[in-house]
């Protein structure tokens, strides 16, 4: 049992790779996706990464609008942390999709040369969404 999860797990952390490309940016996105709502201290914790590679990464991330971060009002003197959320995997696939309907696009139709983008429309690639009901 605790073998099947930990290789659900590896597959869970490959598939988010595949898209994000980042060690650090995938292990800290699944890290959210089961704790949503943590601190930068509970990623480090968690991740088990260095704290200005956590604190360095969630910055690119969140400028990325890979995550969410919300602010905790606090009495205490000292800055207020951050609470940071995932945005939605539907989301991050949704952008990934977009992104490889882009490149398909720049390739399909860079062989053509200016007399054939005249005579010819431009090819236009789009993957669909399908839901399949059972």
């Amino acid at each position: 049992m605790r073998r099947v999860k930990l290789l659900r797990e590896k597959g869970l952390e490959q598939a988010v790779h595949d898209i994000l490309k980042s060690r650090s940016k995938t292990r800290i996105y699944v890290y959210l996706l089961r704790n949503p709502g943590s601190k930068s201290d509970d990623i480090i914790a968690g991740t088990k990464f260095h704290p200005s590679t956590v604190r360095e990464t969630l910055s690119k991330m969140y400028d990325l609008k890979l995550i969410i971060r919300k602010k905790i009002k606090n009495d205490n003197i000292g800055k207020n942390p951050f609470l940071y959320y995932p945005i939605p995997p539907v989301e991050l696939l949704k952008r990934h999709t977009k992104e490889i309907e882009d490149r398909l696009n720049r390739l399909a139709n860079i062989t053509f040369s200016k007399e054939e983008k005249k005579k010819y429309r431009p090819v236009r690639i789009k993957i669909f969404e399908r839901t399949d009901k059972a």
